[in-house]
């Protein structure tokens, strides 16, 4: 490799190899490019010295951080590795069921190579697709991977990019789609040197967690779409899952999510195979996934998070801050049928209309939806999983709702066999002030949502860590063997029949009754009844003659009645559908 950075506030720059000797001044080159008359061979570790500074800075492309963030990088070539996945065709979104994980607890070794360990449960489960939250390198040793601040290394206590590139390719092997969640809304508050190289950051404007990324300046664009481009050509990465999209402050006449889906349709095209890109927007806003030829961004699908309320606040009752406009069990009925609750409607938490309506020529599966996932477990103020406050059949309820909505479901890790382990905040800041600060933020964060503070754990501490990592023999035990085994019936169910993956969001019908809590969803010639009240219920059977899945032993079609025990949910159909 032969060294070169973007620096353009530097009035000189040189390059620290050690391994060579002492420094060697870079020569400047057009557009505030920096290169060395030198050659570095993989392994080799390096970093850059700006006007003379004692200390070098690792490389903003940086592909690997042996020793942190805060040290020299390490030269690593992707294309020494050899793939076995030659017969790897892609995966489309299409159709699929999205597991997300953290690396760091789901496994107890927390290392990408233990993580190739337990695909096999994820095969016999029958998900499509793993979702691995940030892995591109932090400060300290365990996070969410949200502060990521060298974008283009793998944080290396996962094992670093050799590693990284081992569990794609068993991911590969055993029919599974790989999608990383990657960051480029914001840098993480320690080893953020990249303002010392140039203007990366709008320090006049910020989002909620700090300094925006400056999108004026084409060289970071650049940085942006190189990075997502890498991970899908050089660790053969099938999509991308893009965070919190709406911080991403964009002035130019082309949005930068554009560029991103124009470029990685491009890179689809060469590699022929699917690349997916699916974006995390608190907008409400069907541009992302519209075409580009009807003014659309042309992404390939979004996160709903209005489903997921509606189906939080119809399982708990919980209608606390910015679950209070979806206590009506009629919001789940909309978000099933139309993809949005807020769609232009009042938002009382944010008090002003949200969002806009979803054009029902709009395939469904272009919604991702979960009944958890990683941010509405972790930020709530305990990190207490559906598991921790449901009973069994609420969990139950929970399954059928996630895995057969009309949308493209994604599963929390653990939430498949109902985990009794939460998923809280934590972190591993080296700097003491930095900890502390972000404790303060955590609590103050919850009193807008009216939880108790005094339930919150301290995210710098150990055990805040230790108690979100899975335990993976409670599995198949008791509850969670039953609720394991609900899940793996509803998968199958899913990819056994055509209705349960149909596209068309014009042809959703639904329907709920708020006195006795039951919901009703129409898919083709199926439908999925739900029971949410603690009392039984009778209802018309709609023409149904057959019982594909019911969750309580006792429920079933009795004449021309559907009976539902408490707390359950059923699918039935037509033993000769039409």
């Amino acid at each position: 490799m032969i060294p070169a950075v973007w620096a353009p506030r530097a009035a000189a720059v040189a390059l620290r190899a050690p391994g060579r000797g002492s420094d060697t001044p870079m020569t400047a080159r057009d557009g505030g490019w920096w290169s060395a008359g030198l050659e570095l061979s993989d392994g080799e570790e390096y970093g850059f010295v700006l006007d003379g500074a004692e200390d070098a800075r690792p490389d903003p492309r940086s592909r690997r951080q042996p020793r942190g963030v805060h040290d020299l990088s390490a030269v690593f070539d992707p294309a020494a590795y050899e793939w076995r996945d030659s017969a790897w065709t892609g995966r489309q979104l299409a159709g699929g069921v999205i597991y997300e994980l953290h690396i760091g607890t789901f496994t107890p070794e927390g290392t990408l190579d233990a993580a190739a360990r337990r695909l096999g449960h994820l095969v016999d489960l029958g998900v499509d697709f793993v979702e691995l939250l940030p892995v591109n390198a932090f400060n300290g040793v365990h996070n969410w991977g949200y502060d990521g601040v060298l974008w283009y290394a793998v944080h290396e206590p996962y094992g670093g990019p050799a590693a990284y590139q081992r569990f794609v390719d068993a991911c590969h092997e055993a029919g599974l789609g790989v999608i990383q969640d990657v960051v480029y809304n914001h840098l993480g508050p320690s080893g953020n040197y990249l303002p010392e190289f140039g203007p990366y950051l709008r320090d006049a404007e910020s989002n909620t967690w700090g300094s925006s990324v400056d999108l004026d300046e084409p060289e970071v664009r650049r940085y942006i779409v190189d990075n997502a481009l890498m991970w899908l050509r050089d660790y053969h990465v099938d999509g991308l899952r893009l965070d919190a999209v709406h911080a991403l402050q964009d002035r130019g006449p082309v949005h930068i999510l554009q560029e991103l889906a124009e470029a990685v349709d491009a890179l689809s095209a060469h590699l022929r195979r699917p690349l997916t890109l699916i974006a995390e927007s608190d907008l409400n806003d069907a541009r992302l996934i519209a075409a580009r030829e009807a003014d659309g961004y042309g992404l390939t699908a979004q996160w709903s998070d209005d489903y997921h309320h509606a189906l939080h606040v119809a399982l708990t009752g919980e209608t606390t801050g910015y679950y209070a406009d979806f206590a009506p069990l009629g919001s789940l009925v909309k978000a099933s049928t139309r993809g949005f609750f807020h769609d232009g409607t009042f938002s009382s938490f944010r008090g002003r209309p949200h969002g806009h309506p979803i054009d029902p020529r709009i395939p469904a599966w272009r919604l991702v939806t979960f009944s958890q996932d990683h941010d509405q477990i972790g930020n709530r103020a305990a990190g207490d999983r559906l598991s921790q406050t449901l009973d069994e059949g609420g969990l139950a309820i929970a399954a059928v709702l996630t895995v057969l909505s009309p949308f493209t479901p994604m599963l929390f890790m653990g939430e498949e066999w109902a985990a009794s382990t939460p998923w809280q905040f934590f972190t591993s800041h080296p700097e003491p002030e930095l900890g502390e600060a972000t404790a303060r933020g955590r609590t103050a964060e919850f009193a807008r949502m009216g939880w108790d503070e005094s339930v919150v754990p301290d995210p710098q501490d150990p055990e805040t860590f230790r108690r979100s990592q899975l335990r993976w023999e409670e599995k198949d035990a008791g509850s969670h063997a039953r609720i394991l085994s609900l899940y793996r019936d509803l998968l199958a169910l899913r990819r056994s029949r055509p209705e349960l993956t149909a596209p068309g969001l014009a042809d959703l019908t639904a329907a709920a009754d708020e006195h006795e809590r039951w919901f009703r969803l129409r898919r083709g010639s199926l439908e999925i009844v739900v029971n949410f009240s603690p009392e039984q219920v009778r209802l018309l059977a709609a023409g149904a003659d057959l019982v594909l899945l019911v969750t309580a032993p006792d429920g079933g079609i009795t004449g021309d009645e559907l009976v539902l025990p408490p707390r359950s949910a059923a699918v039935t159909g037509r033993a000769d559908p039409p």
